[in-house]
């Protein structure tokens, strides 16, 4: 059986371009209104949930672990739904949203990094990614009171860099992919 993340590769790199785009709209309008940034993130939340979503049909369609992308894919898309339907969100409740989501992502990001520790080199880009969603989601709910430029550039700061760390684990696991022959199990490696 393969691993989901490694036949999925394209649904990391999707998700990564989604970010980097998202990081790169928040970063270029730091000025932004809070409605226009409202409905930035809500996009993005909603292509990284259905992004994970499609990688887990996929996955159960393999015979693969498929549970923490459908909770990711749910968790994406919850976020995105509760930013779009309530727009007039307060800048604090928008900040508990994001941070929430972050704090949610980054810890499934790391369960699965230590379940890939075993069968690939590079999970540490996983590991890195979720830990930069951890501490986002962790600065965001000590600081909830900051304005709408900084909530922007924090934003777009952190979509962009995990957007650019999800892009290079993608095509890591494709080429990690391709090096199995179809059908090939995958052997963990001794330590």
């Amino acid at each position: 059986m393969r691993i989901a993340l490694a036949t999925n590769w394209w649904a990391l790199v999707i998700r990564g371009i989604a970010g980097i785009v998202f990081g790169i709209l928040a970063l270029a309008w730091p000025g932004i209104t809070l409605l226009t940034l409202v409905f930035l993130f809500a996009a993005y939340a909603l292509v990284d949930g259905a992004t994970s979503l499609i990688g887990a049909i996929r996955a159960i369609g393999r015979h693969e672990r498929w549970g923490v992308l459908v909770l990711e894919g749910l968790v994406g898309i919850g976020a995105a739904i509760v930013t779009a339907f309530w727009p007039g969100l307060t800048a604090v409740a928008l900040v508990y949203v994001i941070a929430a989501w972050a704090v949610i992502t980054g810890a499934l990001e790391l369960a699965a990094a230590v379940r890939l520790r075993r069968y690939i080199k590079g999970e540490w880009l996983l590991v890195l990614g979720g830990v930069a969603s951890l501490l986002f989601g962790f600065m965001l709910m000590v600081a909830p009171v900051i304005g709408a430029l900084v909530i922007a550039i924090w934003v777009g700061a952190y979509a962009l860099v995990f957007g650019v760390m999800l892009v290079i684990l993608g095509f890591r696991m494709k080429s990690w992919n391709r090096g199995l022959a179809p059908g090939e199990p995958i052997h963990a490696h001794a330590h």
